[in-house]
């Protein structure tokens, strides 16, 4: 197995209105999801070489920023990121609008549409973990699941 992944996710949201109990139960299905199929490495630096994993990440959004703080499985500090949410916006607000339209949808349409909507969906996610994965270039390397799966995460983080 590779250590180049994470073990740990943890999520501070003392800085967030308080979660619903529907909004509890989403963040820990993404956080198992993600923990059971990852991949994450941290870069090297001039003169110093990539941290190894497996990793611990604590994910927090702070003064409108998402944040990544990265550490060894034993607790030792290894990196810490800050992300606009900026690029992030418009993404996660279509995301939350294409998702309640498919769950409107499954409640009263044809299979065919219900099919249409969901593909859209699948489209719109797949624009936030590239996104993400942009904004994570130089930072942190994640594949197009792990991305995936921690845009659903950051989704269940700031839904309101």
């Amino acid at each position: 197995m590779t250590t180049d992944r994470l073990i740990r996710v943890e999520i501070d949201d003392s800085a967030l209105p308080p979660a619903t109990p529907e909004m509890e139960q989403e963040r820990r299905v993404a956080i198992f999801d993600l923990l059971e199929d990852n991949s994450l490495a941290l870069p090297g630096r001039p003169e110093q070489p990539a941290p190894s994993g497996p990793y611990a990440l604590l994910l927090a959004v702070r003064d409108r920023r998402l944040v990544f703080e990265l550490s060894s499985e034993g607790g030792e500090r290894l990196a810490e990121f800050h992300l606009s949410m900026g690029p992030f916006r418009q993404v996660v607000k279509d995301y939350f609008q294409i998702c309640e339209s498919y769950f409107d949808a499954v409640k009263r349409l044809p299979p065919a549409q219900i099919e249409a909507i969901d593909m859209a969906r699948r489209g719109i996610h797949n624009e936030g973990a590239r996104t993400l994965q942009e904004r994570l270039d130089g930072k942190a390397t994640v594949d197009i699941d792990t991305s995936r799966r921690l845009f659903t995460l950051i989704c269940a983080l700031v839904a309101e």
